[in-house]
């Protein structure tokens, strides 16, 4: 009489081991569903399309407001700055800040510059916060029938910005494009960029060889030291110099080099429209890692394919943001290499000595006949990167325009479906220069990144006409959620183990005749 199982189990190992893959298959699936991502984590309009200035959409003020620049104070959050360039009925700048986050705002007077005449005003301003939460404002006075920078000027304010100190001179005579930043790790310590030129025409620069230039000051803007050349002696036609400064003292600088484009430069076109220069320009990183007194350069491309006429005193300027943790650079721009205008994003890892391949932004198709153009770039805490831009793939006939916004989580390399920020299209063909069909909305849009979101701040022309050419600044609050798809690396690793938990069972079962368990 052969042994037979003395409990009687046998029998029922199978069904044991049946059940056993079940309950592991069934965990699989819970452990799946639960760590899933959800919709409804994508970015979200927290307040959409409001105007900077209460009056912004009264139908008799004609006022072009554009160019804005946008700032946040380390120390307070809630305070923030935009300045901007005005440029109709007559040129000067507006200076707004909010102490709520954004949601109100209260214009601020600059203060008239000791020693210029009437009628010199404020034009063309940048801002910055210092590390230590003071507020530092730039801009330039003009003279002359020609409007030419007569000065460079710089503000400061210990109130976020609710008051203003007196104008400190810190340049002379035509310095175009000038933009401040503040140093990262020295809170008295600013720096500003420029470019020199020798001489100007009408709409034009008569000559080339005008060097992209930077200055320092040590104690706060009071004085300045002696402008350094940024540019190498053999770039003729450098513009729009675009500086940000790095988490351990770096400073950068992106610029156009518009190689042989004369006619931008040189003002053929006489300040009005036409297609763009048939020829490429140059995207150029200029660096220092000794708070400016020295500078080395980067070629990031050399192939951009221009997209846009421009008049060269207020020509685009490329957009360019250091990750304050990592120290990785990114720098955005159009580019018009599929026929039309896309925004391209050109990262590097290495402060600037070389870049990764350029991604292509919008999420447009290619070679649609839709513009997408001016990004600003912002890096939030954690490194999220989000990029604004003017977009029209909504008007195939490539006028009306709306305002974008994608963020990457991954340094650059995907980005987020877009997010409508404007809260209807309006025309490009509204601004000043419509007169000579070369309208303007502006050199740059506003972008600040938080850990929560981001502000952003565009001129918008809905309360304009052809005849008054009026633009008013617009800004939305967006809230940018890390995705909920973060986890899907958990997922996948969950399900390695227990498909693997799963076949190793069966093979054991099918070696041993028994499901595994301890030696007998």
């Amino acid at each position: 009489m052969g042994m037979g199982d003395p409990s009687g189990s046998g029998r029922h190992r199978p069904l044991l081991r049946l059940l056993l893959t079940f309950g592991l298959i069934a965990a699989g699936m819970a452990t799946w569903l639960l760590l899933a991502p959800r919709d409804g984590g994508g970015p979200r309009l927290l307040r959409p399309d409001q105007p900077i200035d209460a009056d912004a959409r009264e139908p008799l003020d004609i006022s072009a407001n554009n160019s804005p620049t946008a700032a946040r104070n380390p120390v307070h959050p809630e305070n923030v700055v935009v300045a901007n360039r005005v440029d109709r009925p007559r040129y000067s700048c507006a200076v707004h800040v909010s102490v709520d986050g954004a949601r109100s705002w209260h214009e601020v007077t600059v203060p008239f510059p000791p020693g210029e005449e009437e009628p010199a005003r404020c034009y063309a301003p940048d801002a910055a916060y210092s590390p230590d939460g003071t507020l530092y404002l730039s801009y330039v006075t003009l003279k002359g029938v020609g409007n030419a920078p007569n000065a460079v000027w710089v503000v400061s304010s210990s109130d976020g910005g609710l008051s203003l100190s007196q104008p400190m001179r810190a340049a002379g005579p035509l310095a175009f494009q000038v933009q401040l930043m503040s140093d990262a790790t020295e809170p008295d310590r600013l720096h500003l960029t420029w470019l020199q030129a020798s001489a100007v025409g009408f709409l034009l620069f008569p000559s080339t060889g005008n060097p992209i230039v930077a200055s320092t000051s040590e104690d706060r803007g009071v004085t300045w030291r002696a402008p350094v050349r940024i540019t190498s002696e053999g770039r003729e036609r450098p513009v729009a110099p675009s500086p940000a400064a790095g988490p351990r003292g770096e400073l950068y600088v992106a610029y156009l080099d518009l190689l042989d484009d004369r006619l931008d430069y040189g003002g053929a076109h006489e300040g009005r429209g036409g297609p763009p220069h048939a020829g490429p320009w140059a995207l150029v990183l200029a660096r220092s890692a000794d708070g400016g007194a020295t500078w080395e350069e980067s070629v990031v491309a050399e192939d951009l394919v221009p997209t846009q006429r421009f008049i060269v005193f207020l020509p685009p300027f490329p957009a360019l943001a250091v990750d304050a943790d990592s120290g990785r650079l990114y720098i955005t721009f159009s580019d018009g290499r599929y026929g039309d205008a896309d925004v391209w994003l050109w990262a590097s890892g290495d402060g600037g000595r070389s870049f990764e391949s350029p991604v292509r932004v919008n999420d447009t198709s290619e070679r649609d006949g839709t513009s997408q153009y001016l990004p600003g770039v912002g890096v939030a805490p954690g490194g999220r990167v989000d990029i604004v831009y003017l977009d029209r793939r909504t008007d195939l006939s490539d006028v009306l325009t709306e305002v974008s916004l994608q963020s990457s989580f991954d340094g650059g390399r995907t980005f987020t479906t877009r997010l409508p920020l404007s809260e209807r299209p309006f025309s490009s063909r509204i601004g000043p220069g419509g007169d000579r069909d070369l309208p303007d909305l502006g050199s740059r849009l506003g972008l600040v990144s938080t850990e929560e979101g981001a502000l952003a701040v565009w001129p918008d022309t809905t309360a304009g006409t052809e005849l008054t050419q009026k633009q008013f600044l617009a800004s939305a609050i967006v809230q940018v959620p890390a995705p909920a798809g973060s986890s899907v690396w958990l997922r996948r690793v969950g399900l390695v183990v227990i498909v693997s938990t799963v076949v190793g069972l069966g093979l054991a079962t099918a070696r041993s005749g028994r499901p595994p368990g301890p030696a007998r």
